[in-house]
């Protein structure tokens, strides 16, 4: 939403004040310095990135108009997985919750998470992790410095949209420029022809440093920066993650271990101990 938001209020506001300027919008419809400034953005970028980042860049631009990644319910549902979990190891012994972590797609406990299920970073997360610790190779140090490496790779990999698309917003200016100066191009080689069509040119060529600019700092830029927003929601989804399985090997409690988790979210999607205490209550009935 605050994408179409975003892009209307820039439009509106650019466009908008050009005409009530006096401006002639029809002036800025320039169509072949549109083709050299976006034609050659998608050259570049297509020549700078893999396919997997190509891929991942068109199909995440879409679903920045669903809003956050996730929500407060989405956190509580996490927590209430992770709380089930350890009070199952708790209670049959590590043992205990083998089948769920080697087939969660199939595990009671896990489907009754449905969202948690369908996050195959998170699952896979969960069940690597837990299988270390049923193992029992790992302290809980030991952990903490794996968890870090796999969460830094994770962040890296999901960062990468967002940084490919950075990189175009820092080349539209100079694409702008390039525009431009083949309309100044244009103009010198009708510099024996009426001032009008001179006129002309000279401000063709205009529109594509204008136009350049605009897309860069208007569009463009503020997109880059979205998607790292996305990134670091994936990130902290995953934080949270690693501070409820962390504690819950330091020989924390479930209702404590998952606290760790609670204190890990950022403020605006973290529950209250009361509402969290409820929902995991409610879990139990």
């Amino acid at each position: 939403m605050n994408l179409i938001l975003g892009s209307i209020i820039v439009t509106v506001a650019v466009l908008g004040g050009w005409a009530a300027h006096g401006g002639q919008l029809i002036l800025i419809w320039q169509p072949y310095e549109f083709v050299i400034i976006l034609g050659a953005a998608l050259g570049a970028f297509i020549i700078a990135n893999p396919m997997k980042t190509i891929i991942k860049v068109t199909t995440l631009i879409p679903k920045l108009m669903a809003g956050p990644v996730y929500k407060k319910d989405d956190y509580m549902e996490l927590l209430g997985l992770m709380y089930d979990l350890f009070s199952k190891a708790r209670k049959e012994g590590l043992m205990g919750i083998e089948g769920d972590i080697e087939e969660p797609e199939n595990s009671p406990l896990f489907e009754k998470y449905p969202k948690v299920l369908k996050n195959h970073h998170a699952v896979e997360f969960i069940s690597d992790y837990m299988r270390l610790v049923v193992s029992g190779s790992m302290n809980s140090f030991e952990l903490d410095n794996l968890m870090d490496i796999d969460l830094e790779t994770h962040h890296h990999e999901v960062s990468e949209p967002a940084h490919a698309v950075s990189r175009v917003a820092d080349g539209l200016p100079a694409f702008g420029i390039v525009a431009a100066v083949l309309g100044i191009v244009n103009t010198m080689s009708a510099l024996d022809g009426p001032i009008d069509k001179i006129g002309g040119l000279v401000a063709a060529a205009l529109v594509g440093t204008f136009t350049g600019i605009l897309l860069a700092y208007g569009f463009v830029g503020p997109l880059s920066n979205a998607l790292e927003r996305r990134a670091e929601e994936e990130s902290k989804y995953m934080a949270v993650l690693k501070a409820c399985i962390l504690a819950n090997v330091q020989g924390y409690s479930p209702q404590v271990a998952v606290e760790f988790g609670r204190k890990a979210m950022n403020s605006d999607m973290r529950p209250s101990f009361v509402e969290l205490e409820q929902h995991l209550r409610g879990n139990k009935e």
